[in-house]
């Protein structure tokens, strides 16, 4: 298994992860684009302590962008959202 700074980045808090995390149980990840749902959900349960029921992943993409007439693009990620089992939380995001 690979190392947990090798999949997971960091917590996805906006208002819509906050209203679904407070909805529905589930936390959004950014993590990184090459990790899989096995390797994401491993490194959930080991870091957090948590039963992770599910997780559903989605590629962004990246926008364009237009700097001082400049045609960019900002970089893609991937989105991890990971439904945990019921009672389950994670208190170092709360």
């Amino acid at each position: 298994m690979k190392p947990i700074k090798d999949i997971l980045d960091f917590p996805w808090m906006t208002e819509k992860s906050t209203a679904i995390r407070q909805l529905s149980n589930q936390y959004v990840f950014k993590v990184k684009p090459s990790a899989n749902k096995i390797e994401i959900k491993k490194a959930i349960e080991a870091r957090f302590q948590v039963k992770v029921e599910a997780v559903n992943t989605l590629n962004v993409q990246g926008k364009l962008k237009r700097t001082r007439g400049i045609l960019g693009r900002r970089s893609a990620w991937k989105k991890a959202v990971v439904r945990l089992a019921e009672g389950e939380t994670i208190k170092e995001i709360e």
